[in-house]
């Protein structure tokens, strides 16, 4: 019986592995036919293929024409230009890491290039839209609650890039990220504040206020800040303290601060929502 079986079955073990020889060979020809392709070309003809597959978005592409570049190429100015461009393409292929690695690389090899300040600004961007999802881009959310990670990683970036080249190109449009990105990890940090308070975490809820009064003074979230440590200190039974912290904010805000609905009674869905343990 298993004879028989054996010899019905071997043709068509046969046929598999006929047909995976004829994919494999199939799959080296179209690679030897791309290797081909570019195989007598310059510098100057791979970089121009590969700038023209990163303004049409075809960034795979892109980054391959690039790589053979650098690999085929490694000196000279086409080599160095492609080593920022990669960079680029690597980040607009959503492929932060990559891009993150490629810059750092530019940057290491080439402290003093005319465009290493837009190095250091593509840095800072990569890191600025790392935590921005696809869904974010088409539909309203607060950038404040997203993990802090890549918004501390992109401040420290673009605060480089300011101390380095001030009056640079790229300076304004810096200091405005600089000053939205500590916005929100101030804003972060009064989101988590409100977390604790609503949990009974009075200690911590105060600590992290404080951390907003010390680290990002002069933000939308001060005020916010001083509110939840005022009732945080009076939670605790810190009177003194509590009353100091109720002085500060009517002294700065006497005409008082828009609210952001942190400390406003929660509806009847926030309350189930935080009954189950979930951030609102």
């Amino acid at each position: 019986m298993s004879a028989i079986r054996f010899a019905v079955t071997l043709p068509r073990l046969l046929l598999i592995a006929a047909l995976l020889g004829a994919a494999a060979l199939a799959g080296c020809s179209t690679t030897k036919e791309a290797e081909e392709e570019y195989a007598d070309w310059s510098a100057e003809q791979l970089y121009s293929e590969a700038k023209q597959s990163l303004t049409s978005k075809n960034y795979e592409k892109a980054i391959k024409l690039y790589e053979k570049l650098e690999a085929r190429y490694p000196f000279g100015n086409y080599a160095t230009q492609a080593q920022i461009d990669i960079a680029y393409a690597y980040y607009k292929n959503s492929d932060p890491d990559s891009a993150l690695a490629a810059v750092d690389r530019f940057i290491k090899l080439n402290p003093t290039h005319p465009r290493v300040d837009y190095a250091y600004y593509l840095k800072g961007l990569i890191n600025y839209n790392r935590g921005i999802s696809f869904v974010d881009r088409f539909m309203p959310t607060d950038s404040s609650q997203r993990d802090p990670g890549s918004a501390r990683d992109a401040l420290r970036d673009f605060s480089d890039l300011l101390t380095r080249y001030p009056n640079g190109p790229y300076a304004e449009d810096s200091r405005q990220r600089v000053t939205a990105l500590r916005n929100n990890l101030a804003m972060y940090e009064v989101h988590v504040a409100d977390f604790y308070m609503r949990r009974g975490g009075y200690v911590a809820a105060a600590n992290r206020c404080k951390e907003v009064l010390q680290r990002y003074q002069r933000t939308q979230a001060v005020p916010q800040a001083l509110k939840i440590l005022e009732e945080a200190y009076r939670k605790l039974e810190l009177t003194e303290l509590a009353d100091d912290t109720a002085r500060v904010y009517a002294l700065n805000y006497a005409q008082g601060a828009p609210s952001a609905g942190l400390l406003q009674e929660p509806t009847a869905a926030e309350k189930v929502w935080d009954f189950l343990g979930f951030d609102r």
